[in-house]
């Protein structure tokens, strides 16, 4: 029982990390219904920013708050430059420009950081606490959980009580009539993309004193950030949030008692293929009907 109760414990500071990049994936898909690829390695360039500002002498909030800033700018900077290009573009051309955006962020992360694994430092390690429940949960996994429910509160807040929130909300469901109510909807949309990589930065700093860093750090939990996005619903924030929490609990339990550590990032595929063929909307998505 002990040791079901920790492997659920660290789950759900583990899905967290997969909520927010779920979030992240969820935006893009309402506002240019493509899913961004390379939103796990555009992460891993913004947590080698980090480290580099930290290693800089910075302190690390400030490292941090730095880094969201300059995620967010190379959000914006992506969808201005290269994505509202492709807005007319197949969908498959879509998919091979995101592939090669992959490709670029991590080769860029290789050739301006280098190859090798480096140690992310922790902010809530080596203050004297002996974390949670007992020792069960580590101090980063509550530190790491409490920051993330910080922000996706924070997040919740934004789009439902600011001018900027709303028009983004506006702008992804129905961008002609926004252009009519007079949002920039081309504004809004690069806004959406550079919250999104904000987001993407916080859980590269967030899960890299766990798994360390190197230029494929966040393949795996992309995966797993994926397979919540499906699970919880594409098109559903909060459900893709409940889905990367769902998503980082069954990873746990599956790797403790299933199938080994060894073999559990198989869950994810097997929660993708599930959600695909049973429920492709999610459990809180919604099927969109179109007359032809």
């Amino acid at each position: 029982m002990v040791g079901l109760l920790h492997q659920t414990l660290s789950g759900l500071a583990t899905g967290g990390v997969y909520a927010s990049l779920a979030l992240a994936l969820v935006m893009v898909h309402r506002s240019t219904h493509h899913l961004n690829f390379a939103q796990g390695e555009m992460a891993t360039f913004s947590t080698y920013i980090a480290l580099m500002l930290i290693q800089a002498g910075l302190p690390y909030w400030v490292a941090f708050a730095l880094t969201v800033v300059i995620a967010f700018a190379l959000g914006v900077a992506v969808e201005r430059l290269l994505m509202q290009r492709m807005a007319r573009a197949s969908p498959l051309a879509v998919v091979g420009v995101v592939i090669g955006l992959l490709l670029l962020f991590n080769g860029l992360s290789g050739w301006l950081f280098g190859f090798t694994i480096k140690q992310f430092p922790s902010p809530f390690e080596g203050n004297g606490g002996g974390g949670a429940f007992g020792g069960m949960v580590s101090d980063h996994e509550v530190g790491m959980t409490a920051v993330t429910i910080a922000v996706l509160i924070a997040m919740s807040l934004f789009f439902r009580m600011t001018k900027l929130g709303l028009a983004m909300r506006a702008a992804a469901l129905n961008p002609e009539s926004s252009r009519l109510l007079g949002i920039r909807v081309g504004a809004t949309l690069a806004a959406g993309w550079g919250v999104a990589a904000g987001l993407g930065a916080i859980a590269g700093m967030m899960v890299a004193p766990i798994v360390f860093l190197d230029p494929n750090m966040m393949a795996g939990v992309l995966l797993y950030a994926f397979a919540g996005a499906l699970l919880g619903g594409i098109d559903n924030p909060a459900g893709a949030v409940a889905g990367g929490f769902a998503v980082g609990v069954i990873e746990n339990l599956g790797g403790a008692y299933l199938v080994g550590t060894e073999l559990k990032l198989t869950l994810a595929l097997v929660i993708i293929a599930t959600v695909l063929v049973v429920r492709p909307a999610g459990l809180f998505g919604h099927v969109t009907v179109r007359r032809v």
